[in-house]
């Protein structure tokens, strides 16, 4: 569960002041991954790797503001969970190479092979 208080106090700034702020530049990732002339037309899948560059950060940096404050916790898990969605979906439409997709699933979003013996 997030901290209200930082680990590390003395780090790096937030490159977002708020969690409004955050999901307006995220919502802006999300409607760039769509045709700008026909915006039922997708011109490239959701993923947590070009969310952190379209925000400017890393990765692990979008993941670390997790765990920053409950505010921002909340609008990064719901921006994470519509990247899984997408990447479900289109691995169940067999639009994704399914070992990718795997891979994505279980690196960015803790999926798990469970064997029962």
């Amino acid at each position: 569960m997030p901290t209200t208080k930082s680990k590390h106090p003395w780090g790096r700034p937030l490159a977002f002041k708020t969690a409004e702020e955050l999901q307006k530049k995220i919502d802006a990732y999300f409607l760039s991954c769509f045709d700008t002339k026909d915006t039922t037309k997708r011109i490239k899948p959701f993923t947590i790797t070009w969310l952190a560059n379209f925000l400017d950060t890393s990765r692990q940096t979008l993941i670390n503001y997790e765990d920053k404050s409950l505010e921002f916790f909340v609008t990064i898990k719901r921006a994470k969970g519509k990247v899984e969605e997408d990447i479900e979906n289109w691995a169940l439409m067999s639009s994704y190479n399914p070992t990718s997709a795997i891979f994505n699933l279980k690196n960015n979003f803790g999926w798990v092979d469970k064997q029962e013996i």
